[in-house]
């Protein structure tokens, strides 16, 4: 009978240690009493009335001590929840501070990037198109001052084919001490410079057409008396040619291993069929 009456006051007692939310220390002291009941109960079964009255004294008391932890759980909670609250409304305004003025800063920043973008563009296109306004006027200036000397070269070239063509019909050859090749090698090599420049200078340069045209009347003097200038210019160049190599120049723009005549030098020059004058020439190679 004693055992059925202290089976439903151990379950209470343990219910009702297990319903309340007391600190871990008074928790652990109830379980040793607890045992510690459990064995004097079975050890000392007289003495069950006063142990039980013993024991509900001990859990109104550790009842009231709970409850007023409880209590004092309850109210530092508010207190820390009321702190928490403060601190968190003191933190989002401060994240809001923050936040608005990083964005009025990155909004400034992106502003400030943008127009000195703008500015640089702006600065740039002005100073290219500056650049190219320069570029085309130095060009200008360069082409009018080339053609302005290509036109004086011309003059002094027409010039001076008057005089080498007056000279060359003056000149005839002697009988008695037989022709002198001097005044012939004289026009014909002042027909190589000329015609040297003529390649180099713009086809719609005043008077180069008439220029053209008296070195054409000298070399038909020339050959009038008897003398001839081998066209040489522009021809493939071979190991049998009777000329003087003066220089050689590498050139990507024709076949590999092609060499071509680019510059003649000293005018090859036959009299009546014969070679007077060995011509010097400068030859571009093929690689």
């Amino acid at each position: 009978m004693k055992k059925i009456i202290i089976f439903p006051i151990l379950m209470f007692f343990s219910l009702t240690a297990f319903s309340q939310t007391p600190d871990s220390l008074a928790f652990v002291q109830l379980q040793q009493k607890v045992g510690k009941l459990q064995t004097e109960l079975r050890n000392q079964k007289s003495d069950f009335s006063k142990q039980i009255s013993a024991v509900n004294s001990e859990i109104e008391r550790l009842q009231k001590q709970v409850q007023s932890n409880n209590n004092a759980i309850n109210q530092t909670t508010q207190e820390l929840g009321i702190k928490i609250t403060t601190t968190e409304t003191s933190t989002n305004q401060k994240i809001s501070e923050v936040g608005d003025s990083l964005s009025k800063t990155t909004l400034l920043v992106i502003i400030g990037l943008l127009f000195a973008i703008i500015i640089s563009g702006v600065v740039y296109l002005l100073l290219r198109k500056k650049q190219q306004a320069d570029k085309t006027d130095i060009v200008a200036q360069l082409s009018q001052t080339k053609q302005a000397i290509d036109e004086k070269l011309v003059n002094e070239f027409a010039k001076n084919t008057e005089i080498l063509e007056t000279l060359s019909k003056m000149s005839k050859p002697s009988q008695i001490t037989g022709p002198d090749h001097s005044l012939a090698l004289k026009v014909a090599s002042e027909i190589n410079v000329i015609e040297r420049n003529i390649n180099l200078m713009d086809t719609k340069t005043r008077g180069l057409r008439q220029l053209a045209r008296s070195v054409e009347k000298l070399k038909d003097n020339l050959a009038a008396n008897g003398y001839e200038i081998p066209q040489l210019l522009g021809k493939e160049f071979n190991q049998g040619m009777n000329v003087i190599v003066a220089s050689s120049i590498d050139d990507e723009t024709i076949g590999k291993g092609s060499i071509i005549i680019t510059k003649i030098l000293i005018p090859q020059v036959n009299y009546n069929g014969v070679m007077i004058q060995t011509a010097h020439i400068e030859t571009s190679v093929g690689y």
